[in-house]
């Protein structure tokens, strides 16, 4: 079963059975509490094609299809009844508050009866699916593809622990050693290379989950590896010391597996996840419409100011490392950068009249609602750089490359606090401020983000 067609089966199955719901909830509340005979009006199919929509719409927010291969019974009966709970309340006080009853308390067999059917219509198919879903990975048919990273002792005792597990969840490719081969491990798995080639490794080989065999006593190395894959769709683990099991920090699911840290929990919930993509569109499409007029004049303004076009394309890295072209009002003379890459300065004579109000304002950065648009970007995000000083930053600070596992932004808590970096030393502090963003990430904080930086454009006092 394949990840793409268990989320569609899943979506399928609650489809379906949500429909199900609706159709003997639509019936006992004609029959039994307006008794009245059942018929197939115009609002019985309304409600059969709108409400389970919602139905999908909720489970979507609350996170019940981000990583469905992970589901366990346990999550999916929380999910199950968080969903149901929620939405009944939902459905009851939009469309159920105004039914004619005869009686107060058939208000209270309304909301009962919806939540119970609803509840027990989709949990026992969802308890099935994930039943078979969790058996197939047990049996080693729908494991999770594993690469063990290490070559000592340690890596060999961890290889044997996950294997001799009755139920397992790891089905292992191969190992990739730091230093020398461990003879050993190399007669159990196979060699697939040295960590210097990590991502080409992972991405060949389809990884879903890392396993670190190092002490995490071992800060620098394991810092070094971990800041190369975490942000992905891979989950990474490491074995915990006796510090990391007394503070809590070691996470478990499954009662029969190895102890070990899960290094890539989710900050942000998905359900806020999936409302702050939503916002991003639907900000920039408004944001677009209402500043038609300033995109006019500052277009007008950038011909005017120096020969050149109005607006300036640049490559940089967003998201898991992909290229974009981001999308800017120029503000340098043609040519600025005939000698190579050159970061700007206060007193940087490429740039034009106009060009330094529009950075201090921010006002250059607005043709990245486009950018938000089409995906390349969100609203609030690291911002992203070039390829050219990622590789002088990332042997300094390999923790940087953090900064490409999500999509990046117009505005960051690094602009605000800091503004546009003139050097590599001064995009290594600002980075500071973006990695706390990534451990912090709330639509609070974006909210606030995003305010300070309309005030920014205000007083047009930004660096």
């Amino acid at each position: 079963m394949q990840h793409k067609g268990t989320v569609s089966l899943l979506i399928l199955l609650d489809w379906i059975f949500s429909s199900v719901s609706w159709f003997s909830f639509y019936y006992f509340r004609k029959v039994s509490v307006e008794q009245v005979p059942f018929e197939v009006s115009e609002a019985f199919y309304a409600g059969l094609t709108i409400i389970p929509f919602l139905w999908l719409l909720l489970y979507y927010l609350l996170g019940t299809y981000h990583d469905v291969k992970r589901l366990y019974r346990i999550k999916i009966l929380h999910l199950t009844f968080q969903a149901t709970l929620l939405g009944s309340l939902c459905i009851f006080f939009t469309f159920l508050l105004d039914d004619q009853i005869s009686e107060y308390h058939q208000y209270y067999n309304l909301m009962l009866f919806l939540f119970f059917n609803h509840f027990i219509c989709l949990i026992l198919p969802r308890l099935l699916f994930v039943t078979v879903l969790v058996s197939r990975i047990h049996s080693g048919r729908g494991a999770f593809a594993t690469v063990l990273i290490g070559g000592s002792d340690k890596a060999v005792e961890i290889y044997n622990e996950i294997t001799q597990l009755q139920k397992g969840i790891h089905r292992f490719v191969g190992f990739v050693n730091i230093n020398g081969v461990d003879r050993q491990l190399e007669q159990k798995l196979t060699y697939l290379g040295h960590v210097k080639n990590l991502e080409k490794i992972l991405r060949e080989q389809e990884i879903e989950e890392v396993i670190i065999a190092l002490e995490s006593t071992e800060h620098d190395k394991l810092r070094s590896i971990i800041s190369r894959i975490e942000g992905g769709n891979i989950r990474i683990k490491i074995l915990p010391d006796m510090y990391d099991i007394l503070s809590g920090s070691v996470k478990m699911n499954n009662i029969f597996g190895v102890v070990l840290i899960d290094v890539n929990p989710e900050v942000m919930p998905v359900w806020q996840q999936a409302i702050k993509r939503f916002l991003d569109v639907i900000l920039s499409f408004v944001a677009i419409i209402v500043l038609l007029p300033v995109y006019l004049i500052l277009a007008i303004a950038v011909r005017i100011s120096s020969p050149g076009p109005v607006f300036f394309l640049q490559e940089r890295v967003g998201l898991n490392g992909r290229t974009f072209r981001i999308i800017k009002f120029r503000t340098m003379y043609v040519d600025a950068e005939n000698q190579g890459p050159q970061l700007s300065s206060a007193n940087d004579p490429r740039i034009t009249g106009i060009g330094r109000f529009m950075r201090k304002s921010r006002l250059d950065e607005f043709p990245q609602f486009v950018n938000v648009i089409i995906g390349d970007m969100s609203l609030v995000g690291p911002r992203p750089e070039r390829q050219f000083y990622i590789d002088q930053i990332v042997p300094i600070e390999p923790q940087f490359l953090q900064l490409t596992r999500v999509r990046p932004g117009i505005t960051s808590w690094g602009q605000v606090k800091y503004g546009y970096a003139e050097n590599v030393d001064q995009m290594l502090q600002r980075m500071k401020y973006d990695l706390l963003y990534l451990k912090n990430q709330t639509l609070a904080l974006d909210f606030k983000i995003m305010l300070y930086t309309v005030l920014i454009v205000i007083k047009a006092k930004g660096k």
